[in-house]
């Protein structure tokens, strides 16, 4: 690997260490303050979990965040990722539990501002939603598990000698899980930006497995977030002990409670139940683990009536809560200003040039998904640089509804692939399938302009690469595909547009 490519990927390593030293202490955080558990034991566990979390359940949460903006240069992803570190790093410093996910949304807007990409708003809504369902899922967990406990500890009589250990136990085992949690939902935020530009190759470990190419990023930022993790006492002693005083029985219960956020966002397991029982499907997304501990602890405030609400110590969560509205901001900031230093003075490609056009073979195909083209004739042949200028040529030419504007946008962005015999031999079909194979290789030859084109290709040849009508027991399995088609794409892409 070339030096310049592990310079690029510290920034990841970096933001890994800020995530570890920040929104990991959420894991221990009131186990500690109580004093349960030692600071040192509280760190060894989480170290080893997050990164089992990050290499073994992490790709969920990484494809939502993903969607949001795909940062399409090396360069770009070390200044997203720093960007988004420098910001969290700072509030650390400052003693506050904010939400790296934030910081990761704020840096990569700035992205999107900077090299005239469109900000995926749909993506962004959801992202933004979870903002407030976190803290308020972490309370209503909260309150709910610490009137069982109460109610069941009161019921069992236990001795409070062994009540002490009995709930020193259940700190580790609930910590381990949170650990896991953390590292499976928020490794997208340490190397989600560099997913679309990875630099690893497959790797067979002794023929026992495979390390995909995002696993492997996804070890290095586990192993980062662990590094962090022993740095996070001052944050561990503002989530124990600022905001409001827990007993021990309450430090589990946050624990678990902001453990089972983090969960409901990275499993795509649990998203497959759910919507397999009928109910609508959630995004899988990166979440704040600082929002879901905050809301635990006040749930556990409001359970006990008024003279709990008085404990909690408001003016610290409105410092919190401060935080939280102004890290996106100053994370985009930074992200701006960063890129265009390192773009203009050091001379990087901090993102590749995305070109749009409205070619007849494009026109012919928007006519077939029913978009009345008379008005965009003016535009037809141009070659048009980044997604924000052709949009801006669509507003002034035609008058296209939003959904239209976004079909149009999609079917002229042009994206060469050429199926290579050289190609074809690195495939993997194991991934694939031998159907799905089979197809692929039958493009042998053959090279395209458009996405569109190569997966209306493929459908052509198979109908496995036939998408199954959108219900909500078919989402998982068109999720799939469309993961299977970036495969495709990334693997056979060539530079010479």
């Amino acid at each position: 690997m070339d030096l310049i490519v592990l310079v690029f990927l510290s920034s990841g390593l970096f933001l890994g260490w800020s995530l570890g030293s920040n929104d990991a202490a959420n894991i221990f955080g009131t186990a500690v303050g109580s004093r349960m558990v030692t600071f040192t034991t509280a760190a060894v566990i989480c170290a080893v979990f997050v990164v089992l979390g990050a290499v073994f359940g992490g790709a969920g949460a990484a494809h939502g965040l993903g969607k949001l903006g795909a940062v399409n240069a090396i360069a770009g992803s070390f200044m997203v990722a720093l960007s988004a570190a420098v910001t969290v790093y700072g509030m650390t410093k400052l003693g506050l539990p904010v939400s790296t996910t934030q910081a990761v949304v704020g840096a990569i807007i700035g992205w999107n501002l900077f090299g005239g990409f469109l900000t995926d708003m749909e993506t962004l809504s959801k992202i933004v939603a979870t903002w407030v369902v976190c803290p308020v899922l972490g309370a209503v967990f909260a309150a709910i598990l610490y009137k069982s406990a109460v109610a069941g500890l009161g019921w069992a009589r236990i001795h409070m000698v062994r009540l002490d250990a009995l709930t020193r136990i259940a700190l580790v085992l609930a910590g381990a899980f949170g650990a896991y949690s953390l590292g499976a939902n928020n490794i997208g935020n340490v190397m989600g930006v560099f997913v679309s530009s990875s630099p690893f190759d497959d790797l067979d470990v002794g023929g026992l497995f495979t390390l995909t190419s995002i696993q492997q990023l996804f070890l290095l930022g586990g192993l980062a977030i662990a590094v962090g993790v022993f740095y996070s006492k001052p944050v561990m002693m503002t989530v124990g002990n600022s905001i409001m005083p827990v007993s021990p029985v309450g430090a589990w219960v946050v624990v678990m409670s902001q453990s089972m956020v983090l969960f409901i966002f990275s499993s795509n397991e649990l998203q497959s139940f759910v919507v397999g029982l009928g109910l609508p499907a959630y995004p899988l997304i990166p979440v704040s683990s600082s929002q879901a501990v905050i809301g635990a602890v006040i749930g556990i405030g409001l359970t006990q009536g008024f003279a709990g609400v008085r404990q909690i110590k408001w003016r610290v969560l409105a410092n919190i809560g401060s935080g939280w509205v102004s890290t996106p901001l100053i994370a985009a900031a930074i992200s701006f200003f960063f890129l265009f230093f390192l773009q203009n003075v050091f001379q990087q490609q901090v993102f590749k040039e995305v070109h749009y056009r409205l070619s007849d073979a494009v026109v012919e195909h928007l006519v077939g998904e029913g978009i009345v083209t008379d008005d965009l004739q003016s535009l037809a042949g141009q070659d048009i640089v980044s997604a924000a200028a052709f949009r801006s040529a669509l507003r002034e030419h035609a008058g296209l509804s939003k959904s239209d504007e976004l079909v149009a946008i999609d079917s002229a962005e042009i994206y060469l692939a050429a199926v290579t015999p050289e190609n074809l031999t690195s495939l993997d079909r194991d991934y694939l399938g031998p159907e799905r194979s089979k197809a692929v290789e039958a493009l042998a030859g053959r090279s395209f302009d458009y996405r569109w084109q190569f997966r209306e290709a493929l459908t052509t040849l198979s109908a496995t690469w036939k998408a199954k009508e959108e219900s909500p027991l078919t989402r998982d399995y068109n999720q799939k595909l469309g993961e299977m088609y970036e495969y495709l794409l990334r693997h056979f892409y060539r530079e010479d547009q």
